[in-house]
């Protein structure tokens, strides 16, 4: 989809809108995402990158008319913008030296519709291109893959080992959705027991630990741990099989839990077209800023069970983790996970509009609804 059909601008008035109100969700402690206590801390970070990738884009379109949307799938930006967009970063600070300074730009613009009477395109264009690379390149994007960074240590004190909490993220090929991947792994590497854990089964006080840090916190599986989250964060990998991966990759690392926070899709009146019965209703709201609707999906896997190490004289098998995928859900069994919920944040406006066709019960099936009104969230309705 390209600026020259005139919809960019409402699209973009419309996802901004509606990430602000994701936010003002999330900033609320009575939300539904702080009864999992982290979910909600560790997805502020990643909505504010994509606010600040959406920005990039806007600013983009000032000056290359190349932006793409996933119309009929997720309604988020096509990945060929990310992947732009990531390509961009590498060569910004060669690009920024080779355009005039802000201040030197507004100037000539100035002068030129003082001289011109007209509007100056060109240095419109120019200003827009800084503004995106100079954004760019302090690195606070969604970009294809985001590295994995540990918020939390302690020990677990049944099998006193540490443990960790670790999130990283990844804007999905495939489906162009952004994605939020957290995990709760114990590790029984034997020089960061002996380290961090004390004979009684608590986190030494001695080591300083200053949170978060950057990647896994054993170093000697960092790397390899970077390397596996960037291969194994596909959405079309169910939760089940990357902890099982995981599980098995890694002889000394134990996922006890991994939740996935996929945001979207997200439907925007006449823009997105992956669901006609919601386009048609949302295209009756007035104000085009109210017309959308966001969703997301929280899926979460657990390990019920450890089975534990076999050593032998002549070989020896790790303990291996056995996750509960919730069979009784025909749902969850298909997703792979032990647990799921979907949600859905709307305006009022727009909900009085999904209300008043009747359809409403339909559209919201299976969903947690939210609806935005101001900064007001009204959850359950």
């Amino acid at each position: 989809m390209g600026s020259e059909n005139g919809h960019v601008e409402r699209y973009f008035g419309a996802v901004n809108s509606a990430l602000s109100g994701l936010d003002s969700f999330l900033a609320d402690e009575n939300s539904p995402l702080y009864k999992h206590k982290l979910i909600g801390r560790v997805v502020v970070p990643y909505v504010e990158r994509l606010r600040q990738t959406f920005s990039c884009w806007q600013n983009r379109i000032g000056f290359a008319d190349t932006f793409r949307i996933s119309r009929a799938e997720s309604g988020f930006p096509a990945f060929r913008n990310v992947l732009e967009l990531d390509n961009d970063r590498k060569n910004a600070d060669q690009r920024l030296n080779a355009l005039p300074p802000a201040d030197e730009l507004r100037q000539e613009m100035v002068d030129h519709i003082l001289r011109q009477k007209d509007f100056p395109k060109a240095l419109q264009a120019r200003m827009a291109e800084r503004s995106y690379l100079e954004t760019i390149r302090k690195g606070e994007v969604f970009a294809p893959f985001i590295l994995p960074e540990t918020i939390r240590v302690s020990v677990n004190p049944k099998t006193k080992r540490p443990y960790y909490v670790v999130h990283w993220g990844m804007f999905d090929g495939s489906q162009s959705l952004p994605v939020v991947y957290m995990a709760t792994i114990e590790d029984s590497s034997s020089k960061l027991c002996e380290m961090l854990v004390l004979p009684s089964g608590k986190l030494n006080p001695k080591i300083t630990i200053p949170l978060p840090v950057a990647g896994l916190l054993n170093p000697e599986l960092a790397n390899r741990f970077d390397e596996f989250a960037k291969s194994n964060s596909s959405y079309s990998l169910t939760p089940a099989t990357i902890a099982g991966n995981l599980d098995k990759d890694f002889d000394e690392l134990h996922p006890k839990q991994l939740r996935r926070f996929v945001l979207g899709p997200f439907y925007s009146a006449g823009v997105t077209e992956h669901n006609s019965k919601v386009s048609d209703i949302l295209s009756k709201v007035k104000n085009a800023d109210n017309a959308w609707m966001l969703t997301w999906t929280v899926q979460e896997i657990v390990a019920a069970s450890e089975r534990p190490a076999e050593r032998g004289l002549w070989s020896s098998t790790p303990a291996r983790q056995e996750f509960h995928i919730e069979t009784s859900d025909l749902e969850a069994a298909r997703q792979g996970v032990s647990y799921y919920e979907k949600h859905a944040l709307v305006p009022h406006d727009a909900y009085q509009a999904l209300y008043a066709s009747g359809q409403a019960d339909d559209v919201f099936r299976g969903f947690q609804v939210h609806v935005i009104s101001g900064n007001q969230i009204t959850s359950g309705v």
